[in-house]
């Protein structure tokens, strides 16, 4: 999309001259000029290893010992040859490869193998890339892998020489240091914060870094108070950010008990804040909402992520700096964005969803977002972003944000939000009949000259979901412009049309049924995609209520509840009464 406002140019050349100066201090600290430094300080040994939270998958360490390396989708075999030396390799495939978080699975082999080709594998690292490699020195790339290496040194490093011991730690204090000099260049949100985290683990864990520690405490303490917010949110409202930060701030948390170190306050702050929040995002089967860049949910590190949580109590219901809101009722829950979109320094993964939601009830998911894909093609990225692909209302196919384009600054910003809602009032009401919440957005006040307002009840037995959704207009609104109410299903949902389409009723797995209708609406069950399925990109459902804006200014529609889950004897769904609706392959 081209910029057209004044602020938005404002706004970008700014982030553009940011951009820059951010890369010529870069290439000042780093690059060419940080090769050609000497480095004469190494750290006389290693102190303390945090722990990995992350979860290990021994099989692998087997492909890796010959020479098969699955990442990112990418399988390379390296032919008796180092990895370290491949060219064109797919890039994601080479920073997975650089950031050495599969040492886990080598270390979760717990065989002599394993350590001697871990070792090796460092060794071929520091012989071709310690020095410099393109990727391999790219910040984030750095952080994972100073933080795998000191997770894992205990593992590399037993029966190791001296020489191979010194090379090892050498390297560690060499990549730390280019990390704490190039620290206020990197790309601002998780990546600094991570970075942040990785030096001070690493003056945590190496002897000798007492001159840099206050220092590195002093930084992560200004980005943890800074990045997460009052109610435990990230600044770019991303809730992957949650589990990405929690994942290597507790093990560090734990590095200064351990340590008998004085912890900044915020450290304590930000995960008491945090815990919460990963509940509040969490639905009745423990995967988290798809707002903002969030996609399949790593069930089993976010178990483990909540297994510190000390206080375990009920997720919050209302989260008004991160800009969510959380209805919940019997088993039903209804996560809601009622957000601005981010600043535009963090808005780089944010999606045009304002007023999207999300439904489950029990552990069956009905109405989702389509999420992010796995696959790193710019294309998905570009659809999961769009309105169309969040259960809201979307405007002509436009989205309630604005993206950078890709020409004349895409390639040097990515594709941030430029511009979006400003301004998302939210009510809310809480008694023994239900929850309401009424929001509304101003996303397309400026092309369309409408306000869109949402009004949802979930009621208090969980059994019914109303909502009406209203524009308002604040200008000459077009006869011609039409909306579409999108309503993205959950995959493992049938669905079939009833009462000669004036209704469409859903069943899930387990033989619980609901039904939706909007009297006086056409509804329309369209093709959709889910794309944060962990076995993949899945074909799914949506129901579309479309009609034009002056016409017909407020559509109010309902989800029902039928029936209840019917179990058979052999586990599997009672669908007795609905024989016609066949399983999705």
């Amino acid at each position: 999309m081209n910029i057209a406002s004044l602020s938005e140019r404002s706004r970008i050349w700014r982030l553009v001259g940011l951009h820059v100066w951010q890369r010529t201090l870069k290439w000042m600290h780093g690059g060419p000029v940080f090769r050609m430094r000497p480095f004469s300080a190494v750290p006389s040994r290693l102190l303390i290893a945090p722990q990995d939270l992350r979860t290990a998958d021994a099989t692998n360490a087997a492909d890796i010992y010959g020479g098969r390396f699955l990442f990112s989708g990418h399988l390379v075999e390296t032919q008796g040859r180092s990895p370290f030396e491949l060219k064109a390799v797919h890039e994601d495939w080479q920073r997975e490869l650089h950031g050495f978080g599969w040492l886990r699975d080598l270390r979760a082999s717990d065989s002599q193998i394993a350590r001697q080709n871990a070792r090796a594998l460092v060794e071929d690292w520091i012989r071709h890339s310690g020095r410099w490699h393109d990727i391999g020195w790219e910040a984030p790339v750095i952080t994972r892998r100073v933080l795998s290496w000191l997770a894992h040194s205990p593992f590399v490093l037993q029966d190791g020489d001296h020489e191979f011991y010194r090379n090892f730690v050498k390297s560690l204090a060499r990549q730390v240091r280019y990390l704490r000099q190039t620290i206020n260049e990197t790309d601002d949100g998780v990546e600094r914060l991570h970075a942040a985290l990785a030096i001070t683990s690493a003056c945590i864990s190496m002897a000798g870094q007492g001159r840099f520690a206050r220092q590195s405490f002093r930084r992560l303490d200004h980005e943890l108070t800074r990045q997460i917010l009052p109610d435990g949110g990230h600044i770019s409202r991303n809730p992957r950010a949650l589990i990405d930060i929690l994942a290597d701030l507790l093990p560090i948390r734990q590095a200064f008990v351990s340590q008998g170190l004085e912890m900044p306050a915020s450290m304590l702050q930000s995960v008491d804040r945090m815990m919460p929040l990963l509940r509040f995002f969490r639905h009745g089967d423990g995967a988290l909402a798809h707002f903002n860049g969030m996609g399949s949910t790593p069930s089993d590190l976010v178990a483990t992520i909540l297994a510190y949580d000390d206080a375990r109590g009920a997720p919050p219901v209302n989260a008004p700096h991160s800009g969510y809101q959380r209805l919940s009722g019997g088993t039903s829950v209804v996560l809601f964005d009622t957000g601005t979109a981010p600043a535009l320094a963090v808005s780089g993964h944010a999606h045009a969803g304002c007023l999207s939601f999300e439904f489950s009830s029990g552990i069956n998911r009905l109405v989702v977002n389509c999420g992010v894909s796995s696959k790193s093609n710019p294309l998905w990225r570009k659809v999961s972003r769009s309105t169309a692909a969040h259960s809201t209302v979307s405007i002509e196919d436009t989205s309630s944000c604005r993206f950078l384009s890709d020409k004349p600054f895409g390639h040097l910003l990515g594709a941030p939000i430029i511009s979006g809602p400003t301004h998302v009032p939210v009510e809310r009401e809480d008694d023994k009949t239900g929850s309401r919440v009424t929001a509304s957005h101003d996303g397309y006040a400026s092309e369309y000259r409408v306000l869109h307002e949402r009004d949802m009840r979930l009621s208090g037995d969980g059994t019914v979901l109303d909502a009406i959704d209203t524009f308002r207009a604040v200008g000459n609104v077009s006869p011609e412009h039409r909306y579409a109410i999108r309503f993205h299903l959950h995959p493992g949902l049938r669905t079939s049309l009833l009462r000669g389409g004036s209704a469409i009723l859903l069943v899930c797995r387990d033989g619980e049924a609901w039904e939706f209708e909007a009297p006086g609406c056409e509804l329309v069950l369209e093709e959709s995609i889910y794309l944060s399925d962990v076995f993949g990109h899945r074909k799914t459902e949506q129901i579309v209520v479309s009609g034009a804006l002056l016409e017909t200014p407020s559509v109010g529609w309902q989800f029902r509840k039928t029936a209840t889950a019917k179990l058979s004897r052999r586990g599997t769904s009672d669908f007795d009464d609905v024989e016609q609706l066949p399983l999705e392959e």
